[in-house]
């Protein structure tokens, strides 16, 4: 068993989330990658285990019950609804449909969010995006050593994607401004913004653009974790 497990548990009693002993040990695996990565490539400063714990694993699970329940209020638009109205018809529910719930996680670095939310959330298909090709080729080493089908590592700018995902989300990647300015081609028509950040950032927010959104922010409690968390939820 490993050492950490009974922390693990404790801390996901605390946040009230459900896993199972794969996803535990999914979880765990992770970030033993990266403390062995860390001693190379330098991923990230936190090099304690149970300051992994606490500032990566739960610090990002605290995220995952927020999540699903914005996932749970997107919808197709309509004119997908029609293109797949075939697939709809058969599963009798319109937010059944083959393809998963997509998110972008830009900046990644780690894979921090985007891994735990692969890993607890396999009804969404996660990129980790990031500019540092060793990073977002650590993501695809976690995918192919965790067997995790629904993430994807890729080395590129958030500005040259092309693709629309359902959530874009960043953790201590820039300012909301910068992040919704430079996403903002990246995030569906119907999508939404997730924002990790620490205090609430009254600046950042009067800095936005009118053309911005913010309909939540909402504070989080990190188990073990005394420190200011939020998310910043916002539609274009």
């Amino acid at each position: 068993m490993h050492l950490l497990l009974p922390a693990l548990q404790k801390g996901l009693d605390a946040l009230g989330l459900s896993l199972t002993e794969t996803q535990q040990t999914q979880l765990l695996a992770y970030m033993d990658l990266i403390g062995k990565w860390t001693k190379v490539y330098n991923l990230t400063a936190v090099r304690d285990v149970n300051e992994m714990l606490t500032h990566h694993l739960l610090d990002s699970l605290a995220v995952v019950a927020p999540l699903r329940r914005e996932l749970a209020k997107l919808s197709l638009p309509t004119s997908d609804l029609a293109a797949s109205s075939v697939a709809v018809e058969a599963l009798g529910d319109a937010k059944c449909r083959e393809d998963k719930f997509s998110l972008l996680d830009v900046g990644a670095g780690a894979g921090l969010p985007g891994i735990v939310i692969a890993i607890t959330c396999p009804e969404v298909s996660v990129t980790c995006v990031d500019a540092v090709a060793k990073k977002a080729a650590f993501v695809q080493q976690v995918a192919a050593v965790l067997k995790l089908p629904n993430l994807k590592g890729l080395h590129a700018r958030v500005e040259g994607l092309t693709q629309p995902y359902d959530v874009v989300c960043s953790r201590a990647f820039a300012s909301l401004h910068d992040f919704t300015s430079w996403s903002q081609h990246a995030l569906t028509k119907h999508g939404v913004w997730m924002a990790m950040k620490g205090r609430h950032p009254d600046q950042e927010l009067a800095a936005l653009p009118e053309s911005v959104n913010v309909f939540h922010v909402e504070q989080l409690h990190v188990p073990g974790l005394d420190a200011d968390r939020c998310i910043v939820w916002m539609r274009g």
